[in-house]
């Protein structure tokens, strides 16, 4: 196996960040192949290599795996530990991810990924907290269920890494959670795979103008701690 993992900017790409940080976290060895935004729609460019015009996309010798789900999925079919071992974590975990995936279109659309920065929202509409709640809900779900650390039990899995941009969200736009789902968001940042992404984010002098607009159209920035343009 060779694979290589097309992913786009740290500061920005939510979906990238998910199968990064499993394959680092689980120490699945790949190629990082970071492709910048360059507008409102890369599409053309990406489809140099991904057929859906998106990230992330891994490659395997020749096979081309695109959507970060199928990504995770053709990934457990290698490798041991990307989803739980127990077979009601494995399916509680997979419900949650497939979740994730699909919904919560509020926080995706108010709260952007924007790891580099702080900012203080200028409301938060009822859709949003509905969002905010439902995530409270599966993460004490999954915490009571199967006793945690991590989502789904004692080790870090996919439904941690599909939530992992979550972690970022709520740090930037400093949205209000119960205690145990703030400890799991403590708990996900402090993860080693999340630091160098962050670092990397951090470094980044690149910036899209479409992802800033996003920003500043739902909050207002107090700091900015990227490297200076």
């Amino acid at each position: 196996m060779a694979y290589t993992l097309f992913t786009a900017n740290r500061n920005y790409s939510s979906w990238s960040l998910r199968p990064w940080v499993l394959m680092r976290g689980l120490g699945i060895d790949f190629e990082d192949r970071l492709v910048p935004f360059g507008g409102p729609d890369n599409s053309a460019e990406f489809r140099s290599f991904a057929p859906n015009g998106k990230v992330p996309c891994l490659h395997d010798d020749g096979t081309v795996v695109w959507d970060s789900l199928a990504i995770i999925e053709y990934l457990a079919e290698r490798h041991q530990g990307v989803w739980p071992s127990d077979a009601t974590a494995r399916a509680w975990a997979r419900c949650a991810a497939a979740e994730m995936h699909s919904g919560f279109s509020a926080l995706r659309n108010i709260c952007p990924m924007s790891v580099g920065v702080r900012a203080q929202l200028h409301d938060i509409p009822p859709a949003l907290q509905a969002d905010i709640d439902r995530i409270s809900e599966i993460f004490c779900e999954g915490l009571d269920r199967f006793s945690g650390p991590w989502l789904a039990g004692t080790d870090f899995t996919a439904v941690d890494a599909f939530f992992a941009p979550v972690a970022f969200r709520v740090r930037t736009f400093g949205l209000r959670l119960d205690d145990r789902t703030a400890a799991w968001v403590g708990r996900m940042l402090g993860h080693p795979a999340m630091f160098a992404w962050e670092s990397a984010a951090l470094a980044e002098t690149w910036r899209d103008l479409a992802h800033e607009a996003e920003i500043a159209d739902a909050a207002t920035i107090a700091a900015d701690y990227r490297a200076v343009v």
